[in-house]
């Protein structure tokens, strides 16, 4: 028999022991390691784009044991994805909205883990003159007498329904003011690339304190309006509801919740932004008459 013939029976006896091997793994051998847990989450942009996540989310990881894929949007659209079951858990700003996501049976309890205010911002010269106003004087002018651009989310987002609840406090009906003009621009994208559209034709626009902080270097854009109860902006999670959608990971959301809403948590979200920008971005817990 040649040498060939011969490597080649001592390369399928080699084989066959290591397959025996792997088949008696569990008999003394090294047993794979189970897959790790995978947690859903949606967030809107502003807690994604202002870097928060990005900043929490390892914390999160290494205390639990567990994967977590965090998916950015508006939150009509985070909403949605917990209606379908694509995610265990939603992180939003949209309290009418979360309402109705628990009242319909897709969330567990609205849980408020943080807030900050919402700003128009605009050019620093303010050629509307609508600096000092409340928000609803504010837009009421923008439509009346500026000949400018306004910048709106348009995407369903929480900025996009707080813009529209401006509008209505106002006295327009939106559909109204989406047809008032080539003046009013829906961008129809997170809010720091509203911003940054915002900035490019020196128009103004609704966003949170947060993402304003956060992309201002980049911005030719100042706060105008800043005041009014109106302006409130408050961040919430919710578990997605296991006995509506199948397969959510109930037990793992819930950890995230009580994560969010930890001391020390809290205590990093409360000092997030502040070293870099001066001030906070986020203020952590809930404020009186929010929840």
């Amino acid at each position: 028999m040649s040498k060939i013939i011969y490597r080649f029976l001592g390369l399928l006896v080699l084989i066959t022991m290591l397959a025996g091997l792997g088949g008696c793994a569990g008999a003394g051998g090294v047993e794979p390691l189970p897959p790790k847990q995978r947690l859903r989450v949606a967030t809107t942009t502003s807690l994604y784009d202002t870097g928060l996540w990005g900043y929490l989310e390892p914390m999160f990881e290494k205390q639990y044991g567990v994967e977590l894929d965090v998916i950015y949007a508006g939150t009509g659209i985070a909403l949605e994805f917990g209606r379908r079951g694509d995610v265990d858990a939603i992180t939003v700003h949209d309290r009418a909205a979360e309402e109705k996501f628990i009242a319909d049976g897709y969330g567990v309890k609205r849980v408020p883990f943080a807030h900050n205010y919402f700003l128009i911002v605009g050019p620093p010269a303010d050629p509307a003159g609508i600096k000092g106003l409340e928000p609803e004087a504010a837009f009421k002018k923008l439509i009346e007498s500026w000949k400018g651009s306004f910048v709106s989310r348009g995407d369903n987002s929480g900025t996009h329904a707080k813009e529209k609840s401006i509008w209505k406090k106002a006295g327009y009906d939106y559909e109204a003011v989406q047809k008032a003009g080539a003046w009013y621009i829906e961008g129809g994208k997170g809010m720091g690339p509203t911003l940054l559209m915002a900035s490019e034709k020196q128009a103004y626009t609704l966003t949170d304190i947060g993402t304003y902080v956060f992309y201002k270097s980049k911005l030719e854009l100042v706060p105008i309006v800043d005041k009014g109860e109106t302006l409130l902006n408050v961040y919430s999670a919710m578990a997605v509801n296991p006995a509506k959608v199948p397969g959510v990971n109930i037990d793992m959301a819930n950890n995230l919740i009580s994560f969010l809403i930890s001391p020390a948590i809290q205590k990093l979200i409360g000092s997030y932004g502040v070293k870099e920008y001066g001030m906070q971005l986020f203020v952590p817990g809930d404020v009186a008459g929010t929840k």
